[in-house]
This record gives structure tokens, C-alpha cells and sequence, in this order.
């Protein structure tokens, strides 16, 4: 595996000042920067540099050249939804970088798509749901080259990042690489070889230290159970505020009365679930009680129970480990992550022992992956209409905090998990309904805005809020999403 140093490995108590003093609005600006001269010769000057805000300002204006947003105009007056959707691919796609030899990029060798808005570079679980659009639209170099750009991610550092920056070296998000292969299809057998390669190395990445690992003990992104039963979780190796969030996880660790080091590796971990952040993962509903390293989520356990059928389905001499393993987590999952009481999957907490009761949209992953049984599937559409179904589409959670990934906001992601996994289950209705309500909303919103966002508000269709940063704008995998639905259901006319 290749290690990077991350801006705070380069950077240390100029990253520290310049994001704890918000000398620029965004923390992930300066983190993105690029040097303009060698990094020793800036860290020199920096120790010379009198106090002020003013001072350090101008001193990073001088000494890195900052990024800008992909903000993209918004669609002509009267442009139809799914036309912008289309002609969004060649604004998100970017040529391959092979050198990114300076500043936090990572190299990428081939042509590829990035959501847009602040993000500026490939993020593992979006690029799924992007998938689904380019593919729709017949932009299958694109896609190919997000597979082959993640393919070389593994066979580098072992696992996809996060997204394509050293500061994410430390974590990776759900893991949906052996979907996105399925998507793509059969493209020859040599790369077919190297893709299922590259599935059982990620595997061996997120399973390190199960082998040896106790009962009651828990290893990186494992914890095997005191009956014996192997989940995951999410973690991060790091123990310091996230780069681009520094500012932030600073003050969440001193709102907190736990150590700083034990309050950002839980927000690390809680960035890796792609869920950062949300009540799943928060103790009492504020970010410093948050405790993600110290839940089991049904999503991953479900993503990786996927990604074992998807190895075990391949036919080759370990076929026959991986098809174990798959009935071992199935096992796992159906005793621990559902919920008899409530009729739904849910997370588990490896703590105090018991499953966290709340409903949330990660209860459709099983579903999805089809680890389910049809009675689960059956009381998961009963809870999932009476609690989670919103005017504009499918609820995060049903508390409000706060944080993005919380009520009232919807997200593209979860509205397709649930309907691909509602359809898997014969709930053709509850799924064609959810799709139904996102695209009202999404539509609804580019009808006012001529744009498309990141995130929802599926109470009141329209842009959604909370989190760290501003609403984003592109956006790949609601664009994806949206262009999947109103193609398989026939949602809007066909001229749009």
C-alpha cells in the first residue's frame, strides 16, 4: 500500500491556524490548494510571519493557489429536467490526472465523473449512483473509466478512498465497487479477472484482524460479538480532527467531556459511513456524543454481504470460502440487526449489546443485497409507509438534529436502495411511489432553481440544509438517481 502525507502531515500549525481562524469560508479550500513553491521553504517563511488574521490571509494568497467550486450555470429557461441531466455529464467529467504530483490529489489514470459543488474530485459510494445515469445515457466510457479508476485505487492502497485525496487515505466508504462492476457489465475476461481481484483485496481490507479476533474484541473495522458472530463497522486509523473539517471536529471535541483523540475517530468513522453526519450515530442526538466506532450499521454489513455473493458467484477456486462467509453474516445480521418489535432492520450496538431501535433509510440495505427474507421484506414496507414515506420521497431518519443526514432531508442514495430493494420484494407499488415523490421533488426544485442539489428536503420539496457545509450543486448522484427513475417509470413526458 502507498502512504501519502495528508496537509496536516505537510502543513501541521499553518493547516491548524488557517482552519481553527476560518481564514477561508470552507475548510476543504485550503486543504484542496496548491502549493506554489516547495512546502519546506513555505513552512520557513510561515514560522516568520507576524500575528493577525490580516497577515495569514494574505500569506495564503501568496503561497497556494485556491480552488474553485464546479458551480454550473443553471439550465436555460424552459430546459426539460432530463435533457440538463444529460448535458451535465460533460460539465461533472474531467480528463485523467496521472501526476497530481502536487497538493492533496490523488492520481487518477483515466476519464471519470465527479458529483460537483465543492467536491472536485471522485467519491467512492456517489459514484455508484452516477453509474446509474451515465449508463442510462449511453456514456459508457465514463463509466468505465470510474471502474477503472477505482480498480487501480485498490490494487494502490488496498481499499477506494473515500474520494481521490490523501486526507481520505485513512478511510473508505460504503463499499459498493462490486455493484458498480455488476452495472457495467461483462467487458472481456481479463479485465473481469482483474475486477474480481480487486473485490476479494478490498474484502481482505475491510476483514483485517478478524482472523485471530475474540469474542467480545473488536479490530479495526471488525468486532466479533460474544456469541461469536463477525459484523463490521466503521473506523478510521487516524485519532485527529478530519483535515477539511479541522475547525469543526476541534470545537466538537471540546463541547465534548470525552477524550478529543476517541471524539475524531468517531467523526472519522462516522465520515467513512457516507452518513456524516447523523443521529445513527450520535449517543443523544448532539455531535460530541457521537460513537460511531461503537455500532454495528446494517448497511456496511449488508454492502459487504453483497459484496461476498458477488465473490462467491464468480465460480473460482475460493467460491466455495465466500459463499460461507456470505451465510455466516446473513446469520449474523438476521439475529442481531432486526428488529422483531419494530419490523425492520437496524444497527447494532456493540457496547451495551443490543440493536439501536431507531428507523432510518439503512434499513433497506438487507433488502437491497437480497439478505432478507420475504417476511422481513413484508413488515420493513408496513413500517417503511407509515414512518419513513414523506410528500417528497423517502425519509433519512425521523429525528430532526441538525445534521444533514437527519429529517427532514432526503437523499438519492437511500431512494434508490429502497426502491431497487422494494422491487426485489415484490413491493412494486411502495418503490414506484417512492421514485414517483423523488423525482416530484427534484423537478419541482430545478423548475425553480435550474439547478440540481445534493440533498432534499422531502417534507417540503425543496433544497435541503443542515451539516457543515452549504447546499451543493452538480450533482452526480442525484442526477443518476433521477435519470434512473424517470427512465424506468416513465415519470415525466417524453420530451423530458
Amino acid at each position: 500500500m502507498i502512504s501519502s502525507p495528508s496537509p496536516a502531515d505537510l502543513y501541521g500549525p499553518l493547516l491548524a491556524k488557517v482552519q481553527e481562524r476560518a481564514i477561508l469560508a470552507d475548510g476543504k479550500t485550503f486543504v484542496d490548494a496548491l502549493p506554489k513553491r516547495m512546502v519546506a521553504d513555505i513552512m520557513r517563511d510561515f514560522a516568520r510571519l507576524p500575528s493577525g488574521d490580516e497577515a495569514l490571509r494574505a500569506f495564503v494568497a501568496d503561497n497556494f493557489d485556491l480552488p474553485t467550486a464546479i458551480c454550473g450555470k443553471p439550465a436555460a429557461a424552459a430546459e426539460p429536467l432530463r435533457d440538463h441531466i444529460r448535458l451535465l455529464w460533460k460539465e461533472l467529467a474531467r480528463a485523467p490526472d496521472r501526476q497530481a504530483d502536487r497538493g492533496s490529489a490523488l492520481p487518477v489514470k483515466h476519464r471519470h465523473v465527479v458529483p460537483g459543488g465543492r467536491f472536485r474530485e471522485i467519491y467512492y459510494w456517489d459514484s455508484f449512483f452516477t453509474m446509474l445515469g451515465l449508463v442510462r445515457d449511453g456514456e459508457t466510457e465514463l463509466a468505465t473509466g470510474v471502474v477503472d479508476a477505482m480498480t487501480d485505487l485498490i490494487e494502490t492502497h488496498g481499499h477506494v478512498p473515500n474520494g481521490t485525496r490523501t486526507y481520505y487515505l485513512g478511510r473508505s466508504q460504503p463499499p459498493l465497487y462490486h455493484m458498480m462492476v455488476e452495472l457495467l457489465g461483462d467487458q472481456g475476461s481479463d479485465a473481469a479477472a482483474r475486477r474480481l481481484a480487486a473485490m476479494k483485496r478490498e474484502h481482505a481490507w475491510w476483514m483485517a484482524g478478524a482472523q485471530n479476533l475474540e469474542p467480545g474484541s473488536s479490530a479495526a473495522r471488525v468486532v466479533r460479538l460474544a456469541d461469536g458472530a463477525l459484523l463490521n463497522r466503521y473506523w478510521d486509523p487516524r485519532d485527529t480532527p478530519r483535515d477539511e473539517s479541522w475547525r469543526e471536529d476541534v470545537e466538537t471535541a471540546a463541547s465534548s467531556d470525552r477524550k478529543p483523540e476517541e471524539v475524531y475517530r468517531d467523526l472519522r468513522a462516522g465520515a467513512e459511513s457516507g452518513w456524516d453526519f447523523s443521529s445513527r450515530w450520535l449517543g443523544d442526538a448532539t455531535l460530541p456524543s457521537i460513537r460511531t466506532t461503537a455500532i454495528a450499521p446494517v448497511d456496511l454489513n449488508a454492502f459487504l454481504f453483497g459484496l461476498e455473493i458477488a465473490i462467491a458467484a464468480s465460480g473460482d477456486e475460493e467460491a466455495g470460502d465466500f459463499s460461507r462467509l456470505a451465510a455466516e453474516r446473513h446469520d449474523a445480521m438476521a439475529r442481531h440487526l432486526w428488529n422483531a418489535a419494530g419490523g425492520y432492520f437496524c444497527d447494532y450496538d456493540i457496547e451495551r449489546g443490543a440493536v439501536r431501535p431507531a428507523l432510518t433509510a439503512a434499513a433497506l440495505a438487507p433488502l437491497l443485497v437480497g439478505a432478507a427474507t420475504q417476511a422481513h421484506a413484508d413488515h420493513t414496507a408496513i413500517a417503511v409507509k407509515r414512518e419513513l414515506l414523506a410528500p417528497g420521497g423517502l425519509r433519512t431518519t425521523l429525528v430532526a438534529t441538525g445534521e444533514q443526514w437527519d429529517s427532514p432531508n432526503g437523499w438519492a442514495p437511500l431512494q434508490w436502495i429502497a426502491v431497487a430493494g422494494f422491487r426485489g420484494y415484490r413491493h412494486d407499488r411502495l418503490a414506484g411511489e417512492i421514485a414517483r415523490r423523488w423525482v416530484h421533488t427534484v423537478a419541482a426544485t430545478f423548475a425553480r432553481t435550474g439547478l440540481l442539489f445534493e440533498k432534499y428536503d422531502v417534507e417540503t420539496a425543496t433544497i435541503g440544509g443542515g451539516g457543515e457545509y452549504a447546499p451543493q450543486t452538480g450533482f452526480g448522484w442525484t442526477n443518476g438517481v433521477t435519470a434512473d427513475f424517470i427512465d424506468s417509470y416513465g415519470l415525466l413526458p417524453p420530451t423530458e
